[in-house]
């Protein structure tokens, strides 16, 4: 597997459908709810919760991290979910998300536009991308739980190119 960082996304280097990569580096979570209320901010005109531009996020909600460990299982979200969200998220500088499952034409359509990725994660293999994480911050929506953001440094997290 190819090791890639999260600056290597923001410099666009060539990834090809299928290949597996190692994926290092930080990257943001959010799931349904959290893009909700970001959509409420773009809205409303009101900053962001993390920096937009060359960003990676992640649709996962953590379960509560256990004593002794940084995070509880992280695994990976459908991704069509966030579907309605996503095209102006890219629009406005997103450079990848990482989740599973297929996505929309207009998802792919605003990747191919703005020369952005989308990074599967194995679903069931929540404990395995727990075990990637080096640190985590809750940085936003914190009333929402597992689903509030966090900012994640991630080593080695296996995911595919699609």
């Amino acid at each position: 597997m190819k090791k890639i960082f999260t600056q290597d996304l923001i410099n666009k280097i060539p990834l090809v459908k299928g290949e597996r990569i190692l994926l290092s580096g930080t990257i943001y979570t959010a799931r349904d709810a959290a893009h909700k209320r970001i959509f409420e901010l773009i809205e409303n005109k009101m900053p962001f919760p993390f920096p937009i531009q060359n960003t990676v996020i992640y649709y996962t909600g953590p379960t509560p991290t256990p004593p002794g460990m940084i995070i509880g299982s992280c695994g990976p979200t459908t991704s069509g979910r966030m579907d309605e969200y996503t095209p102006l998220l890219y629009n406005m500088g997103l450079i990848a998300t990482i989740g599973k499952g297929g996505r929309s034409r207009k998802v792919t359509e605003s990747m191919i536009k703005n020369n952005a990725y989308y990074l599967t994660a194995a679903g069931g293999a929540g404990a395995l991308y727990a075990k990637c994480v080096t640190k985590c911050e809750e940085i936003a929506f914190c009333d929402l739980g597992c689903e509030s953001i966090k900012k994640l440094i991630v080593e080695d997290m296996p995911l595919t190119m699609e």
